[in-house]
């Protein structure tokens, strides 16, 4: 049986969302066990299983609308668009499904509060330094007061290493940026991703932020890491109108 996380947020009931662990899969050892990514070097046939059962146990309303994530900054509206290199997904129809693979990098789904548009981010460092979130805000027809916003499991600040080369761009891109990094050593700093991101989007104007509070480093039962192990799964996060 797969296990899955709910976001906890007051989305409105039109809209359904979740992020999977590895748990519950057929993947063998690196990916066990329930890997749902193609590009990682688990045998397809054991991922096509695995997506198989992720759309029989969540009895969704169609096949994902999977994405080549690039680490970029481009964001797709799935029923326009037939181009899926993208790190951003968004959809105004019910039935499809907007979806994210991550190990790591942050999860980030988005609906309005009327529950007619949803969209699901890939956040890694550099997309979310480059503008990955405003990319998804602008593919977006609501007004960002109209938003609400949940960050999935990712790697947390005392995880997550990252030079003064990274430090250094959030700086020149991210307002008050500096307060989301500790010191860990000549030339290296602890980076809250995850406060990151939640910063950029209220300097767009949302302000209705949920964070999930899960370690992917840290919990090895629950979350793929591609720092922990770089051969590895990936989960996914989902949203849909219903």
């Amino acid at each position: 049986m797969i296990e899955i996380i709910k976001p906890q947020w007051p989305a409105p009931a039109s809209v359904s969302a979740c992020c999977t662990t590895r748990l519950g899969g057929v993947s063998e050892v690196p990916f066990d066990s329930f890997n749902l990514a193609l590009h990682v070097g688990d045998d397809e046939n054991r991922v096509r299983q695995n997506r198989q059962q992720l759309r029989t146990r969540l009895q969704l309303p169609s096949e994902p609308g999977w994405i080549n994530q690039t680490h970029g900054i481009r964001a797709v509206v799935l029923e326009q668009e037939s181009d899926r290199e993208a790190d951003a997904a968004v959809t105004r129809q019910a039935g499809l499904v907007a979806v994210v693979m991550t190990a790591d990098c942050l999860p980030i789904l988005i609906c309005n509060r009327a529950g007619t548009e949803v969209a699901a981010v890939h956040a890694g460092w550099r997309g979310l330094q480059s503008g990955v979130i405003q990319s998804a805000l602008s593919a977006m027809q609501s007004a960002p007061d109209q938003l609400m916003v949940w960050i999935g499991p990712g790697i947390t600040q005392p995880c997550f290493e990252v030079g003064d080369e990274v430090r250094a761009a959030f700086l020149d891109s991210v307002t008050a940026a500096a307060e989301y990094f500790s010191e860990h050593g000549p030339g290296h700093w602890l980076c809250d991703l995850a406060g990151l991101a939640e910063r950029v989007l209220q300097q767009q104007g949302v302000d209705r932020v949920f964070r999930d509070p899960h370690c992917s480093y840290r919990d090895q039962r629950l979350f793929y890491s591609y720092r922990r192990s770089a051969a590895t799964g990936r989960m996914a996060s989902l949203i849909w109108i219903t």
